[in-house]
């Protein structure tokens, strides 16, 4: 059992680590775009709220998010632990986090700018079922092709140079403080995210001092 925050600029892989530590320590990977998707989805009260914002070009406020978050950890499932993915996004968000749930570690994957901007320029998408592919770590076996439907690989619409340049600025500037803010509660683990996944899991478990396999 534990409570751990990951955070790590997209295209970092900090996703598949996650999951990766939430199967073998049955804990919840909590996926706050996930939560945000699954209440709009429902069609909960919130998930109204934010549909009405989003439509109306509106930014989601901290208050809302973290509504959202101290409502998902109120749940049954979260009680033995998670990993919490895609939150906090700014200092307001981690001190509201840091006095709802006494944390166990953040885990920081950090990756240079210049081999997420790599990683990112690689990746493409299936043009008709959505499948996600990486010409870097898993291309299709026909160029351009997807395997599993025939369809079009495209390039993501977002992921320009320029565009990936504004959201690694945004990145940063929004980090920095938050992991000063843990760093000061002696939470925060550093760790190499450009070597093999299986290698970054296995750093991850031994700074958090889990039992390594």
């Amino acid at each position: 059992m534990g409570k751990y925050v990951i955070m790590g600029i997209q295209g970092s892989g900090k996703g598949t680590q996650a999951k990766l530590l939430a199967a073998d320590y049955d804990l919840i990977h909590l996926s706050m775009g996930e939560v945000f998707r699954a209440h709009i989805h429902n069609g909960t009260h919130l998930g109204q709220t934010i549909r009405d914002l989003v439509a109306g070009g509106h930014l989601v406020s901290d208050g809302i998010v973290n509504q959202v978050l101290r409502t998902r950890l109120d749940e049954t499932d979260c009680q033995r632990g998670f990993v919490l993915d895609g939150y906090p996004r700014n200092l307001t968000q981690a001190a509201f986090l840091l006095e709802l749930v006494p944390l166990d570690g953040v885990i920081n994957v950090t990756v240079p700018d210049e081999v997420v901007t790599a990683r990112m320029l690689a990746r493409r998408l299936c043009d008709d079922c959505g499948r996600d592919w990486n010409l870097q770590a898993h291309a299709p076996r026909v160029p351009g092709v997807c395997d599993d439907c025939g369809g079009a690989i495209v390039a993501r619409e977002d992921d320009t140079p320029s565009a990936i340049a504004s959201r690694l600025a945004d990145f940063h500037t929004q980090t920095a403080p938050v992991l000063d803010l843990f760093r000061e509660h002696d939470l925060v683990i550093d760790i190499d995210g450009t070597q093999p996944p299986a290698q970054v899991q296995d750093q991850i478990r031994r700074k958090l001092g889990l039992t390594v396999s």
